[in-house]
């Protein structure tokens, strides 16, 4: 009963400890956000105008083409950026679950421990004149004295989180595991985005290939109409050689496309996690599908959606943490420490709890007082990095607004420049029939031939990288609203 009475003030004392915290709770700033992205009015009232927002669908339902999703698939499990951000969410979830174990008692114990002891001649004076003299048989019982002792312990140390310092490294670490869990979301972002820009590019590189072989076998088809009318007499040898170089012009395109097609297929296997190898494309630029109307929700969404964005927040609340963590620092700690265990200076009595047992309990309490300005330095620039943070917070939600309208521009005047393009097309296209058909007949010359076909091959190939460019365009809307790292739920 006496020992319960001792007890109640130190339990008292725990209760309060526990309740002192300082350090400030998180509030997230005031990023004064609009209502809308900025420009592109026209685009959003014609195309986003579904009640599915885009930032929150699935890269599988995004995209409607299964090869792509095929290699979006594997480049998720095997590209090895991916593979090393999953290790990081490991060895931070262990830093996690390290900070929560702060909150409970260390133990250790020495389950047994020997000690002998040897004192000298002159430390009991056992072997000096005076202890000779007094001794009655003038020589001292021993040179040496050893002391023995045999111990089994339990030790346990606490520390009382008075004034919430480990509180706040729990909430710093977890905070830094969120934040790690947002680096490989927008890794996948990222991968998901360069995976597809990737394969669009071989598919447009595929389509213009496709393009320059029937433009060189349009090109050998006039060389040998030319050649047959100088052969007639009809025509220079000029013209054969201006029609020749033409021809080889059309020619000299098609390794230039096969290289750079390569040069994008070794890229694919590269964030496939795979050594160069071919890769077969069944989809064809043309037939792809993107033009499903959604939303584009509203600014605020980007907190949640954008990995980055939500990263920035995540060491924000991280190094308002840390604030709390070092003024913490500055004021006193208080351990508990106990002990319990088995000691005696025989051997065989050892192991005797009744007559061998004993106990320890002692608290500590450390109150720094002078540490060369080191705890005062480290607060102020705890508070620093949090304005640092705050800033970046600020930055990267601006610079994603920017994106999205900046994308949403792009794709509104893209489609513009198609649409045009793809007239042009049809002008150019027919004036390369006419002028053949008229240079059969004799009623044009190689020249306007050799412009219509030149005309038309340019404006072919330049279709092709406009629907490539969009495809992009939509693609990189995907990427700057958030999207590329939800999970299909279907």
């Amino acid at each position: 009963m006496i020992y319960t009475k001792r007890l109640i003030p130190l339990f008292l004392l725990l209760i309060v400890a526990v309740s002192c915290k300082v350090g400030e709770n998180y509030t997230r700033p005031d990023t004064d956000l609009p209502d809308e992205f900025y420009g592109s009015e026209k685009l959003q009232d014609s195309v986003f105008i579904g009640d599915e927002k885009i930032a929150l669908i699935s890269w599988e339902d995004f995209f409607q083409d299964s090869t792509l999703n095929s290699l979006i698939d594997s480049a998720l499990s095997g590209n090895f950026d991916m593979q090393k951000a999953r290790k990081q969410i490991e060895i931070a979830s262990e830093s996690f679950l390290q900070t929560k174990a702060n909150f409970l008692p260390s133990l250790g114990s020495n389950p047994a421990r020997f000690t002998r002891e040897y004192y000298s001649e002159n430390y009991n004076n056992y072997g000096s004149n005076r202890a000779r003299r007094n001794h009655p048989d003038g020589v001292p019982r021993t040179l040496y004295t050893e002391n023995l002792a045999y111990a089994v312990t339990l030790q346990a140390s606490w520390e009382i989180d008075i004034w919430g310092k480990l509180r706040w490294q729990k909430e710093a670490a977890q905070a830094k595991y969120m934040q790690t869990a947002e680096f490989q979301k927008a890794l996948q972002t990222a991968l998901v985005s360069e995976i597809s820009s990737t394969y669009f590019n071989m598919l447009m590189l595929k389509s213009q290939l496709t393009v320059a072989q029937r433009n060189y076998s349009l090109s050998q088809n006039t060389l040998k109409i030319v050649k047959l009318q100088y052969d007639a007499g009809e025509n220079t040898s000029l013209a054969v050689q201006q029609t020749q170089s033409q021809m080889l012009r059309a020619k000299a395109l098609i390794p230039q496309l096969e290289k750079a097609y390569i040069i994008q297929e070794n890229k694919l296997n590269n964030l496939l996690g795979n050594v160069p190898s071919e890769i077969e494309l069944e989809g064809v630029l043309d037939q792809l599908a993107l033009d499903h109307r959604f939303s584009t929700g509203v600014p605020i969404d980007l907190i949640q959606n954008r990995p980055d964005v939500a990263g920035s927040e995540y060491n924000l609340l991280a190094a308002n943490a840390k604030v709390g963590i070092t003024q913490a620092m500055k004021y006193p700690s208080l351990t508990i420490n106990a002990g319990a265990g088995l000691n005696s200076m025989s051997f065989g009595n050892v192991l005797d709890p009744f007559s061998s047992g004993f106990a320890l309990l002692n608290g500590a309490l450390f109150q720094p007082i002078f540490q060369n300005r080191k705890l005062k330095t480290n607060h102020r620039i705890a508070i620093k990095e949090r304005e640092i943070a705050e800033l970046d917070f600020r930055d990267k939600v601006n610079t994603a607004i920017s994106e999205v309208s900046s994308a949403l521009v792009n794709i509104e005047k893209l489609q513009e420049e198609y649409d045009i393009a793809q007239e042009r097309l049809r002008t150019t296209t027919k004036s390369m029939t006419d002028a053949f058909l008229l240079f059969q007949s004799g009623f044009a010359n190689y020249l306007e031939i050799i412009n219509a076909q030149e005309d038309a091959l340019q404006n072919q190939l330049e279709v092709v990288q406009l629907k490539m460019q969009l495809a992009l365009a939509k693609v990189e809307l995907y990427r700057s609203l958030g999207g590329g790292w939800q999970v299909n739920t279907d």
